[in-house]
């Protein structure tokens, strides 16, 4: 079947007329019997991704047509929520009373009632298309013949009624894992059992847990995936450095943070004839050792990336692939797929090849050392590392060649700085720190940019289904916001059109001034999250045409597709156009699902940080800190430490001296009466009022 999606959404929209059962599609089409099941995959992927609704009778139509939007509900601490349909289509107000049995995060579909003024709809929950939650982990509320488990997530508000022979012996105040098991309606609560007792909220470990819980992240992997993980081995053979070009006499390094245990690439380089330079970055050939559709594709699949804490990580492959025999490890001989670049003095790629490779590297540096090599001149490390001291030299040249080329075409690189978390030998939080970047971590940036670019660029010329790295344009209100905030510190757009070269242009001319975090803060969140999916519409941010992960297969797993998809490019022949078709569409479902667990990962690493930095500030009660203001609301202002890193929130109430009016646009609070003003990036000095770690709050107020 050759059918795509523009065809039946144009159909439904313009010929149908009503809401069509698949026999009538199918007729009405003239899609052959034999290709009915490819017609309900299509048109059940289209109500996935919100195109299409699915009503009552099994009938397929266009939710714009019966008032309806399909999307995942945002709940609110305070009982109503937000139907967010994606793309550019607005989001649905809904009354507590007409969530019916929806849950915060379930996917569900909302039937519009009504616009306010401002273009803002109101409407009510039909129908939950699919539970975000079959788990709860909360505090247990213990009585005499039942309890009650109190979400830790704030924006679930029903507590889960437990009955009593289902509590596990839990006692009042622990923290626990509850499975649903009735979920709730108009008039009645939730119910469930308590699967998992975790313990006391005060133990850090406990709390730990308890994020891994309620994130649903899978901490051990099953008994059949590591058997499988197994079988790897421990040590290259020389069956498997058959038809692989051979890199292992090549001088070749790798470049990563002091703690780091996996090394996804390797870098060489040489300076050619020409003047050029030619790069060779090798990548771990996680795809050899697995296997599509295999019990390890699977976990990874289900985990699709690595999540990192402060104290450890939860690995997407079991530690003796991501640590052993898939690990870039120093004086070993490596399977990997090698990108093979060379560029002149202007930072473009001349030429470029891929292949499937074995190096051995010769060694193992990080960004410390090659910093104090390239920028401190330390004398002793330059002796020790005289063997590739001209090797770092030319990726230092090439590093700026590369940054010079990304700048000129307007690439947006955000200057926000970033904590660092230094635990103690016992685990607890030492000091939240500024995290370095330093050169070394500018080196392997631009490297890896490039090597992703490339690839991504080889493929599409190569008419190969892809799944893209992407990154939209960022909405015209929320840039025209945008353009009116920075106004007020004296700086202008120029253009009707946005682009990423312009919004670059003004982050270089906030440089070094004291609002430049500031307006980075506020571009960063106009900003659109990026995503994977086949459907490239370039990266905005990086100002790239085509873009796609290649550089991390051992912690992503879109990496490991796109390594998969880079494979049979340069072994197979071409897709005729229904191959294309099918590999698109489960490039979408994957992207979909690799891009929803990747935010799952990154909230629960800020939830962990969250926890620390909260449990940090316990003992700081009533300390003054400088801070500035990072976010300004109806209800108070957030703050950020400049000495540690923390945010914290003055309440509006708190500020005695005035009425307080709130300016959406202006980004700020202003004084009814003697008009003071609070905006963002202004600096304050504040003490800690307050603070609450099994809420993640920290209160300030003005000193």
């Amino acid at each position: 079947m050759r059918l795509k999606k523009t065809e039946i959404l144009k159909f439904l929209r313009d010929q149908a007329g009503r809401p069509l059962l698949v026999k009538e599609i199918q007729n009405y089409l003239g899609i052959a019997r034999d290709e009915r099941q490819e017609l309900k995959r299509l048109l059940n992927g289209m109500v996935n991704s919100s195109d299409l609704v699915k009503i009552r009778g099994g009938r397929y139509g266009i939710p714009s047509k019966m008032n309806l939007v399909t999307g995942i509900l945002q709940g609110h601490p305070d009982g109503y929520g937000f139907v967010m349909p994606g793309g550019d289509e607005k989001d649905v107000y809904v009354n507590g009373r007409k969530l019916k049995d929806a849950m915060h995060g379930d996917r569900v579909t909302a039937r519009v009632e009504g616009t306010k003024p401002g273009g803002k709809r109101e409407g009510s929950i039909i129908r939950v298309l699919e539970r975000a939650h079959k788990t709860v982990v909360g505090r247990y509320e213990k009585g005499k013949k039942f309890g009650y488990v109190v979400p830790r997530e704030l924006r679930i508000t029903h507590d889960i009624y437990i009955p009593k022979d289902e509590s596990m012996g839990a006692e009042d105040g622990e923290l626990v894992v509850a499975e649903i098991s009735v979920y709730p309606s108009n008039n009645r609560s939730p119910e469930g059992r308590i699967i998992q007792v975790l313990g006391s909220p005060d133990n850090a470990e406990v709390e730990i847990q308890s994020v891994i819980a309620e994130f649903n992240l899978p901490a051990v992997f099953p008994d059949e995936v590591v058997e499988e993980a197994i079988k790897a081995g421990e040590a290259v053979s020389e069956s498997d450095v058959a038809k692989r070009v051979d890199l292992r006499q090549m001088t070749t390094v790798t470049i990563d943070g002091e703690t780091a245990r996996d090394f996804d690439d390797a870098v060489a380089v040489r300076r050619e004839k020409n003047g050029n330079i030619r790069l060779w970055v090798s990548i771990a050939d996680v795809s050899h050792y697995v296997k599509e559709g295999s019990a390890l594709d699977k976990e990874a699949y289900a985990r699709s990336t690595s999540v990192y804490f402060p104290d450890r990580c939860i690995p997407m492959l079991p530690e003796n692939l991501s640590n052993g025999i898939c690990s870039l490890n120093p004086e070993v001989d490596r399977l990997a797929f090698t990108a093979e670049m060379e560029f002149n003095d202007k930072g473009q790629c001349v030429d470029k090849s891929f292949y499937p490779s074995v190096i051995n590297s010769n060694f193992r540096l990080t960004y410390t050392i090659v910093k104090k090599i390239l920028v401190d001149g330390d004398g002793s490390l330059k002796e020790k590392y005289a063997s590739i001291l001209q090797h770092l030299n030319t990726m230092e040249e090439l590093c700026d060649w590369l940054k010079s080329y990304r700048k000129n075409r307007g690439c947006i690189d955000f200057d926000l700085p970033e904590a660092q978390i230094v635990l103690d030998i016992q685990g607890g939080v030492e000091a939240i720190v500024r995290s370095e970047r330093n050169l070394a971590h500018m080196i392997i940036e631009e490297f890896m940019l490039a090597t992703n670019e490339a690839v991504a660029s080889y493929l599409t010329r190569k008419k190969r289904p892809l799944l893209y790295r992407v990154h939209d344009e960022p909405e015209e209100e929320k840039i025209s916001d945008f353009k009116e905030f920075i106004h007020n510190f004296g700086y202008h757009m120029k253009g009707e059109k946005t682009s990423a070269k312009e919004l670059s242009r003004v982050l270089g001319e906030v440089s070094g001034k004291p609002e430049e975090r500031t307006i980075n803060h506020v571009l960063l969140r106009s900003m659109k999250q990026a995503e994977y999916n086949p459907v490239n519409v370039g990266h905005f941010g990086l100002a790239s045409k085509e873009y796609c992960h290649f550089t991390s297969p051992i912690r992503r797993y879109p990496d490991l597709v796109v390594h998969r998809i880079l494979k049979k490019a340069l072994t197979h022949k071409r897709l005729d156009d229904a191959s294309r078709d099918k590999e698109k569409e489960q490039l979408r479902i994957v992207g979909e699902e690799t891009s929803t667990r990747e935010r799952r990962a990154m909230e629960a690493e800020r939830e962990i940080v969250s926890f620390l930095k909260t449990g940090f500030m316990v003992d700081k009660v009533g300390e003054t800190y400088s801070g500035f203001i990072t976010g300004v609301t109806s209800f108070g202002l957030f703050v950020e430490l400049e000495e540690l890193f923390v945010e914290g929130l003055i309440h509006v109430t708190s500020l005695h001296d005035d009425y307080y009016l709130y300016d959406e646009k202006g980004h700020m609070l202003t004084g009814e009466r003697r008009g003071k003003t609070f905006r963002i990036g202004d600096e304050i000095t504040v003490y800690v009022d307050r603070v609450d770690v099994e809420k993640r709050q920290i209160d300030f107020k003005l000193a």
